[in-house]
This record gives C-alpha cells, structure tokens and sequence, in this order.
C-alpha cells in the first residue's frame, strides 16, 4: 500500500509540470514543435492516473477527467478558441446530403421494393419515414448490426435517393463534398493532430507486447500492477464460463455471473490483479476443458498497457464526434489514415487496423469499424481508396474471419457488402483490381481440405461452421455482381473473363462431385452427408444466374465465355469419352454410344458446369447469335452427345429414385432429389438439364436422342415385344421408369417458357408459374411466393377467402393456360391440381378433357426440337404404350402412362394445327398426322387405336381426352386438305364449331343424368323424413326426454352434417 502511494504521488509531481488549464496547455502545445512526441507525454502521465482503478472504475469521474485533462485541450488546440461555441457553430452549419447512420444490432430497417437498386441498400427508420418510400412497396428488417443508412446514396436508388432531412437544396443540407466553414488556421491545426491521434490509436490497439509499453510511453517509473484478462469466443456457453470461473476465482456465482455479462458485451473483463509480475492465473485452463473442447482464453496485462489501449478507443470515439462536424475533418483523417511512412514495409494506419481486426475483441471492434463509416464511408473519393486497400489484403482478411469464431457482423470482412455493392465502385475494382479473381482464388484457398484424390469436392465430415463462414466470401461475389454494367471498356471486359475463368475452376471443382453408387444387397449402413454440397449450390444459385446476366450484355463477351465453359465441360468429361462403347439398334435405327448404366455405375446429382453451359446457350438464342458458335467452338469439338449425357443421367437417376431402385441408399439420396427439383434449387438444377436435353434435341437426329434417352433409362427391353412379365417388382419398376421418360419427353418438347428456348417474355413465365399455383388451390401472398424463385408482382384480383385472410383466385379466362405437364410439380400438386381442375369442369358442366394449351413458338435455335414429336421411333413408343393398353393379357402399361402419351399425342397435333394455321400446307414441314396415321407394325394406326382404347371401360375417365384426339385428328386433316391459309382458317373455324356442337350433346347429356340423380337423391331423402317422423311419433315419450338438451343435440347433428 505504502508503495502505491508513493506512485501517487510521483504521478502528481509529474502532472504539475504541465499547464493546468486547458486553454493553457493548448497555448503550450502550439509553442511545441513536435506535437506528437508533445502529446505522447501528456498521455504517458495522465492515462495510467485516470485509468488506474480499472477493477472497480468510477466511470463518472473517469469519463470527466478524460474530458478535462485531454479532449478539452484537444479541441482548444484545434479550434483556437472555445470549442463549445466553435461546435455549436458547425452544428448549425447544415446537415450532411448522406445520412451516415450506423445501425445497432436489432434496429429497425427498411428497404423499398420499388425503388432499390438491389436489396442491399436500406433506410434507417427516421429517412424512411421522411421519404417517398413509405408510400410504396417496402421491406422491414432487423439489422444484425453494423450496417449503414443509405439516405444520400444516389447510386442505392432509382428514385428518391433523399428524405426530407438530406435533399440538396434544402435549407441547412450541405453537399456531400462542399466544406463547413472552416477557415485555414483549423485545417493547419486538424492537419498536425490527426496523424498524431491516429497514430497513437493503432499504435496501441495493435500493440503485442503485454508487459512493456512503447518507448516514447515510458516517462514514468513503471508499477508493477498487471491485470489477467479473460477473453469471449463462441465455444462457450454462458454456463461454462460462469462454471469455470467460480472454479478458478473461487467466486460466489453472482460475481461469475457479473463477468460473464461483461464479457458477452465487449468480449473481454478483467478478473484480478496482482503485483507481480510472476504470479499466474489459477488453472481455469483445465476446468473449462471438462464442459467444452477449447480452453478459456485468458491474458495477463500490465495495468499502464490496459490503460492506453483502453483510452485508445476513447479516443477513436472522440474523433468520431469531431468528424461528424466537418468533410474537412473527414479528408484529413482519411489522408492520414492512407498515408504510407517512408522507408517503411508496413502498410498504411488503415490496413494494419484491418489486418489487426480478427485479434480485437467485440467492443474494440464496435469503435474501429465506426470510425471507418463515419471517415471512409461517408466520403466517395476516401471510400474507393479504401477499397482497393481492403481488396489488396482480402484474402488474408478473409482467412483470418474463417479461423475466428466470432460472428460476421463484428468482423472487418462484412463491410464488404458497403464497397462492393456500389455500381461505380464495383466496376472500378473488378477493372483496377480484378477482384473476381481476387474473390474466387480466395475461395479455392480455403476449401482444399474438402478437395479429393480427383481434384473433386467432398464434404464428408465437413465443419459446419467453417463452411458457415466460407458461405461469406460466396456473398461477396454476390454483392460485386450484383448491379450489372451499362457501358462496356475493353479493360472491363477483360478482367471480368479473367474473373469468370477463375470462377470456372470452382465449378470444375463442384462438377460431379459426391458421386455416388447404386447399392444392391445390403443397405448402407450410414447416411453420407449431403448438406453441404447442397448449401453450396443454393449460395451459388444467384451468382451463376448473375455471371449469365453479366455474360449476355455483350454478343461478343458471351461468345468467349460460351467458349471457356464449353473447354471446361469437356475436360471434365474426359473419362467418359475414353470409355468403351456399345451399338445401339432399335426400330430400323441404330447409335452408337458409351456404355453406361445409371443403375451400375457413378453418377452426381452435381453439375453446375453443364448447368451454366445451358444458361449460356439459352441467352445466345435470345440473343440470335447461335449462328456465330461455330466461329468459336467447332461442329467436330462441340460434341453435343457428351453435353447431353450429364444432365440426362441425372434425371435418370431422379427417374430410378421414384421406381424405388435406390431405396438401399437411405434418406440422403432422397433428399438430395428433393432439393434437386425444389424451388430453392431447381432453377439452377433441374430446370438447366431440361434445357440442356433441349439443347441436344434441336441439334442432334431425333431418333438418334431418342435412342440414347431409352439407352439411359434403360428401357430399350422394357419396349422390346419379348419382355418377360412375370416378375411383378420387375413390371413395376418398368412402368415407373416409362412414366418418367415419357413425362421428361413432354418437358423437352412442350415447356417453352425460358426466354431464349421459347418466345417469352420474362413476365410471362411468372404468370405462368402463378397460374399453375392457383389452379392447386387458392393461395394467400405469401404461399406463392414461398413457391416462386424469387418475389414478384402480383397483378391477379386478391379475394377474401373463408377464412377471412386475403387470399389470390384464378381468373377464369386463365384457365384456358392450365398444363397438367407443368414441369414444376411435384406428384403431390400434378395430382391435386388434375382433381381440382376436372371437379371445376364437372361442375360447370364441360367435360374433363385436360388437353395442352397451345405452346408458344421455339426460338429458332430450338425450332427442331419438335422434330422428335414426328419421329420414327416416338411414334412406336406411342403406338406401344396403346397396343399394350388394348390387349387385356398385359400389364406393361399403366393409366399414367397412357395419359402422358395422350399428351404427347395432343402436342404433335396442336403444333402441327398451328404451323398449317399460319402458312400453306404446301410450306409446313412439320407432318405428325401422316406419321400418325400411318400403319404401324401391327397394321393400325393410331387413330383406330384411339378408337379401341374409347370402348374400354376401364378408361371411362380417359374418354373425354380420347374424344378430343380424335376431333383435333379430324381438324388436322380437314386442315392439310386445303390449300390456302384462309380456306385452312376457315375450315379450321368449321371443324372447330363441329366439335362444339358435338360436346354440347355430349354436355346435355350429362345435365340429363346428373337431373335424374338429383331427383333420385330427394326422392330417397323425403322416404327417410317421413320415416323419421314416424320414429318420432311411435317414440315420443324419449323424444321430450332428449329435447330438453337441445344444445348438446344441436351440436352433434351440426357435427354430423
């Protein structure tokens, strides 16, 4: 004790060396002339006495003392003058253009639907309610902390980038870059304290060393005071910590308890302190190994190093304050911050603070990053430099936050979202700094250990946090992709196809990654993991969707990027094109081939290379640059079989998981197929390998695509007259598999609403996808947009359902676009939508034919993908699947399948109706009615088929559509027999009113019936009232008994009924 008070009273001896008034050591300063050493030792004898108590602080007489002896003085310097007048003075200057406002955890945001230039940017709550936005479409979110108001931003906003408090022109709103008055003499001053302060600030918040202070700090006989400090991290419950230090401290629990709060807060407490410098922390090591796998972390500090670093931060926030006031003060800060010291190898101030960040804990953080949206962020010029710095040291950054474990939105790297979604600024980086490369070449960085033996990844046993984190570099090519450029220079162009070939390894990587084997005997004994590579391709959804979009602004950018990924599918596939090859042969064609069996096999549900390749392909259509492929990839190297052979093993595969020939490989493959085909995934998936076989459909011989899909499905036996039937499971299996071949082929053929594959618009395919919803049943907002990649505009009538809740209805005149094909249902909504919209026909007295609204045309790049509706060997599909549903002795055909291969046939006739609609017979190729009514093997055609399969009664529910086939045959022909376009029209209009007088019979036939049995029905209820009565009366005396509980019997009958 008597030692401390003799360090009391040196610390005062020392203090009185210097002016004790503020204004008088401001004038003592400005005689110095060199103020940082000047500064240095007014902080070296005033930051250990004021922070001396640090176990048991008086924060009041702290925070006082700080303000007396230090910023006071500061700001006399600074200004020259009383600061309280100076800074009411600027206060009342103006306000700034850009709010600037950094939110807090849990505060309330908003961001405009409307208006937004991506999601990203968002309004704090008083600029939202100030602005035109409120008035439109919004969004509320709760900001996780350390985001930014975009209020000012005219790059966040199409309009109304301004509330009421920000507009320029407004009285009292300063421009982002026109300067508060302030006159030289305060920016001399500003230029010689900040570098000092900052200086000082990082100097000591990246000060290592925990016993010593830096030289110019020691002008005082050192005390022997240290603190040991614990630290937070996220491996530790509240309850393990509080565990551990009563153990260690030997503590009552509400003391634990007080520390623990502390350090959930600013992550780090002190928890004794000693007076010499070789006592140790009791072993709270080994206690907090008994509740988690990670020691405590626990530092041992000498009380003057605690001291300056703790006041470091208070100086952070003071300059906070003082930049709020003026841009001028926010340059020099920059500048200073930027600056690099000659003959110096250390950085710039602001990227060792940024490289020292993962080291900080929560509140040191918290002070740090604010310091940088209130300098950087709020000054365009200053904001781009600090940029290209964050982007020269983002991989290293980056690595540090993935080896940390505390969460995003206290690390430097989430203000990535701040620079990299600024349009502008994004351009600049990718062409100054080619941070696509930047980025993806950081992810290949920290994903090696995933990698296996064939450069593929596999996530086995991977970390669910670490890959958490990975998830944040995947969101930073993102948000640099996010607004697409306007105006392409050849520098742009360049370093973007850099950034895209970098991108390309990493979906070489992901390209048929996981692969997996069909088991046979045994069951799998563990489920593999399957999340992860699942997760990857949902947080890769967008970015490949948004490299698309970037790729098709230019024809000829798109050319070479079509390129690059078609050299990189076929490096990947490689394997397959060594491998031996098989013949084969089916009605009079033959194909030669790779033996392959997906049942036998390796096969991955993964390929977001041949998925990114249809993407590509698809927007040189929309673009009509198909026709210039061959000037970039050759016919001879393009090989579409093998593009075709991934995407079409995959559904396959889909195929065999339906028909229950995988189930020995448990719930994972399950659920990968499910995620496969669901909206969260499908667009990049399953809708890309439609496309893909599309693809392949319009540039290979059909027949020839037909045998390789029957050579995949595995079906060529299945369609052979020999096949054995005895083996039920064996039938079954078949019939499934028919099934979903046959449903694939009215994909490939019918699903045209893909801008670029059909004649579309983007609109019209969401409307599509609306209309199909509601015909399951009517939905309320938020259910249809759960079920739509992403949220759009609802333009139907919103009706009030039973329930009260507002809930959207199908017009009735879209009921006319209704497919009961539509490729995005699962069998559940196929099922229930087929029985909604026959119940809605039957009650409106039409009959339940579900024929295909007429598709729109293919784009020219896909014209031939009809070309498989007339040829040989659909046609003997077709035929097959009705002969076998007339002969009673089989069972190798099902209902499903005869009404998909009605579907088929209604597509063939529909196409051919609108071609003979729209030109002379003599100039339409496309000739389904001939090969129709052509004899097949067995010398009938297939209208006389569909004759006999109309007389079946088993197939009552199938003969309103066998009576629409034959109509629209009738239609067709009557068509072909004309010559001219009008006389086809006319015609057509005259079969058209046949068909309708014929279904008018056929719908006054079926008001006859459904009158007789309404008649029957109260015929039968009047016989059951008169017994009722009769009842009554026979037993009246149990009948007053039971109507004194009228209530109860009330209840039952309203049950009942």
């Amino acid at each position: 004790m008597a030692d401390e008070e003799a360090g009391g009273a040196e610390r005062m001896e020392i203090c009185s060396e210097s002016p004790q008034t503020p204004q008088r050591l401001a004038s003592w300063w400005d005689q110095q002339v060199d103020f940082y050493t000047v500064f240095l030792h007014h902080l070296a004898q005033l930051v250990p006495e004021i922070y001396f108590a640090e176990m048991d602080p008086d924060l009041e007489k702290q925070e006082e003392s700080v303000q007396m002896s230090i910023f006071t003085p500061l700001e006399w310097y600074l200004f020259g003058e009383d600061p309280d007048i100076c800074l009411e003075k600027l206060k009342h200057s103006g306000a700034f253009q850009l709010c600037g406002k950094v939110f807090k955890s849990g505060e309330t945001t908003y961001s405009c639907r409307d208006c937004a230039i991506d999601p990203t940017c968002v309004l704090c709550m008083d600029c939202f309610q100030d602005s035109v936005h409120k008035n439109h479409r919004y969004k509320m979110h709760t900001s996780t902390g350390g985001g930014f108001c975009d209020c000012g931003d005219i790059e966040a906003w199409k309009t109304g980038p301004f509330c009421v408090n920000h507009e320029p022109g407004r009285a009292g709103t300063i421009k982002e870059n026109s300067r508060c008055p302030l006159n030289e003499e305060v920016i001399a001053q500003a230029r010689k304290i900040f570098p000092s302060v900052i200086k000082y600030i990082v100097e000591m918040t990246i000060w290592e060393e925990e016993k010593e202070l830096p030289p110019e700090l020691q002008i005082r006989k050192k005390n022997e005071r240290y603190y040991c400090v614990l630290f937070n991290d996220e491996h530790h419950s509240y309850d393990h910590v509080i565990y551990s230090l009563q153990r260690a401290l030997d503590c009552e629990l509400a003391e634990a308890q007080l520390h623990t709060t502390a350090i959930d807060r600013e992550v780090c407490s002190l928890l004794l302190n000693y007076v010499s410098v070789f006592c140790q922390f009791p072993s709270s090591q080994s206690h907090s190994e008994n509740v988690s796998q990670h020691p405590l972390h626990v530092e041992v500090l000498h009380s003057e190093i605690m001291a300056h670093q703790k006041f470091a931060l208070r100086l952070g926030s003071w300059m906070n304050k003082i930049m709020s006031y003026s841009s001028d003060f926010r340059q020099i800060f920059c500048q200073a911050c930027l600056r690099e010291e000659p003959g110096s190898e250390n950085p710039c101030l602001i990227s060792r603070l940024m490289l020292w960040d993962a080291k900080l804990y929560k509140g040191a953080r918290k002070i740090l990053h604010e310091l940088i949206f209130s300098s950087f962020f709020m000054e365009m010029e200053y904001k781009k430099l600090f940029a290209m710095e964050f982007v020269k040291y983002y991989k290293q950054l980056q690595k540090e936050y993935i080896s940390d474990d505390h969460d995003r939105s206290i690390s430097i790297t989430a203000l990535s979202v701040q620079m990299f979604t600024v349009p502008t600024l994004a351009r600049h980086l990718i062409e100054e700094q080619n941070v696509i490369s930047v980025i993806t070449e950081t992810l290949l960085e920290v994903l090696p250990e995933y990698l296996d033996r064939n450069n593929k990844f596999n996530f086995q046993g991977y970390s669910q946090d670490k890959l958490g984190r990975v998830y944040a570099v995947i969101c930073d090519l993102k948000y640099i992709l996010i607004s697409k450029p306007t105006i392409w220079t050849e520098r742009l162009r360049m370093q973007f196809l850099e950034g895209f070939r970098s991108f390309l390894k990493i979906l070489t990587c992901m390209q048929g990654m996981e692969e997996i084997r069909r088991q046979v005997g045994q069951h799998i004994e563990v489920d593999p993991d399957w999340e992860a590579a699942i997760a990857i391709q949902m947080q890769l959804k967008n970015i490949l969707l948004m490299f698309q979009e970037w790729c098709a602004c230019d024809e000829e950018l798109l050319l070479v990027a079509y390129k690059e990924c078609h050299k990189a599918v076929m490096r990947c596939s490689t394997s397959f094109m060594s491998s031996s090859k098989t013949v084969v042969q089916f009605c009079g064609h033959s194909l030669e081939t790779k033996s392959y069996r997906v049942s036998e096999d390796l096969v991955s549900i993964h390929l977001p290379l041949s998925r990114t390749l249809a993407g590509l392909h698809v927007r040189l259509s929309r673009l009509g640059a198909v026709s210039r492929l061959h000037e970039f990839v050759s016919f001879e190297d393009f090989q579409v079989e093998v593009l075709v052979e991934y995407p079409l093993r995959c559904l396959v595969l889909v195929a065999q998981v339906v028909a229950e020939m995988w189930r020995r490989n448990g719930l994972s493959l399950i659920s990968q197929v499910f995620y496969y085909q669901d909206v969260k995934c499908r667009e990049e998936m399953y809708d890309k390998d439609i496309i893909m076989l599309q693809i392949g459909a319009s540039l290979m011989d059909p027949n020839k695509f037909l045998l390789l899909v029957l050579q995949r499905y595995e079906l060529a036996e299945a369609f052979n007259k020999t096949v054995s039937t005895k083996d039920q499971d064996l039938i079954k299996q078949y019939n499934t598999l028919i099934e979903e071949m046959l449903q694939v082929l009215i994909y490939i053929v019918g699903e045209r609403y893909v801008p670029g594959v059909g004649n579309v618009t983007k609109e019209e395919v969401t409307m599509r996808e609306i209309i199909h919803l509601l015909c399951i049943e009517p939905m309320p907002h938020s259910a249809i947009a759960k079920n739509l990649p992403e949220n759009v505009s609802l333009i139907l009538v919103l009706k009030p359902g039973v329930s009260g809740h507002g809930v959207y209805e199908l017009k009735d005149e879209s009921l006319k676009d209704f497919n009961i094909y539509f490729y995005h249902y699962s069998k559940t909504q196929h099922s229930k939508a087929e029985h909604m919209q026959k119940k809605r026909r039957k009650q409106e007295n039409k009959d339940e034919a579900l024929p295909p609204p007429p598709p729109p045309e293919f784009c020219p790049a896909f014209s031939k993908v009809i070309n498989l509706l007339n040829c040989d060997i659909m046609m003997y599909i077709l035929r097959t699947v009705f002969e076998r549903a007339i002969d009673t002795d089989s069972n190798l055909w099902t209902e499903g399948m005869l009404q998909m291969a009605f579907h088929i046939l209604a597509l063939g006739l529909l196409e051919e109706k609108q071609q003979l609609q729209k030109a002379p017979e003599e100039e339409v190729t496309f000739d389904f009615y001939h090969k129709a009514s052509r004899l097949g093997s067995s010398a009938i055609n297939i209208q006389i088929l569909l004759e006999k399969l109309k007389g079946i009664p088993q197939l009552e529910g199938q003969k309103d559509m066998i009576t629409w086939l034959l109509q629209m045959f009738d239609t067709v022909k009557r068509l072909r027999e004309k010559s001219c376009l009008i006389v086809a029209t006319t015609s057509g209009l005259e079969s058209i009113k046949n068909d309708e007088i014929t279904h008018d019979k056929e719908k006054a036939e079926r008001k006859r019936k459904a009158e007789a049995a309404r008649l029957h029905r109260q015929k039968i209820m009047a016989q059951m009232s008169a017994l009722q009565k009769n009842f009554i009366e026979t037993h009246k005396l149990m009948y007053d008994n039971t109507s004194e509980m009228p209530g109860k019997e009330d209840s039952i009958m309203e049950e009942e009924r």
